[in-house]
């Protein structure tokens, strides 16, 4: 198994002019939300919903910088320190998770382990599959049971993660869905999941989504990277 091809040096390049420019374009909006939120008190009644509708509308261009620079990072190649156990990645994304879920209704059911480990930074693995996870818990039903199994056969680890969703809640769900894609939420979500694609795939994993009546995500993990993080 060859590894990855390297980022050329002017690729490289292109990418830290692009980081030194998020990175400029994220201090004066920074500055400008912190602006609102002072003066958000100190106007009349009748100019605090304007204030409001401008500290939203920094706060949102600020989330999609944001997805912009972690987009930026999940283009780096993989880190030379140590692979990074997907087990423990998992189980601490669905520990963060869980409360959200809660609120919803929803139920992170995990079981199984494995052993595979992938070369790319923790955290950058813990928000890859923190974006897949939250896509999931973003577009249940209350009531549903999102279930994630590890399972380690012999070619391969693999990450099953379901959603199950109640008969009558299906049709309303998959409308629900349709419709935050078409949306400017949708269009983030779409980011984030292209996101967690570019990491997860970078590592030398293999990532499918499936949106269809039981939507949910499989990530498999060669034996290979299981067992050393590093090409054969």
């Amino acid at each position: 198994m060859s590894a990855a091809p390297q980022p050329s040096l002017k690729m490289l390049q292109n990418q830290e002019v692009f980081g030194e420019l998020l990175h400029s374009l994220s201090q004066p909006l920074t500055s400008l939300r912190c602006s609102l939120e002072l003066s958000i008190d100190e106007v009349s009644q009748q100019q605090q919903a304007t204030v409001a509708v401008a500290l939203q509308q920094a706060e949102k261009v600020i989330g999609m910088i944001q997805l912009m620079r972690d987009y930026l990072d999940a283009e780096q190649p993989g880190s030379e320190g140590c692979p990074v156990p997907v087990a423990p990645a998992v189980r601490a994304v669905v520990d963060d998770l869980s409360s959200i879920a809660a609120v919803r209704g929803i139920k992170l059911l995990l079981a199984g382990s494995c052993t595979a480990r992938v070369l790319v930074p923790e955290p950058q693995l813990r928000l890859a599959l923190q974006y897949l996870l939250s896509s999931l818990i973003q577009d249940a039903p209350a009531d549903s049971e999102i279930r994630l199994v590890l399972d380690e056969g012999s070619s391969e680890s693999v990450l099953r993660v379901e959603c199950e969703r109640g008969a009558r809640l299906r049709e309303q769900g998959a409308r629900g869905q349709h419709s935050k894609r078409d949306s400017v939420s949708g269009t983030l979500r779409k980011v984030r999941l292209a996101i967690a694609c570019r990491v997860l795939e970078t590592a030398g994993a293999l990532l499918a989504m499936d949106d269809g009546d039981r939507p949910g995500f499989v990530l498999r993990i060669p034996r290979w990277l299981a067992a050393s993080g590093t090409p054969a």
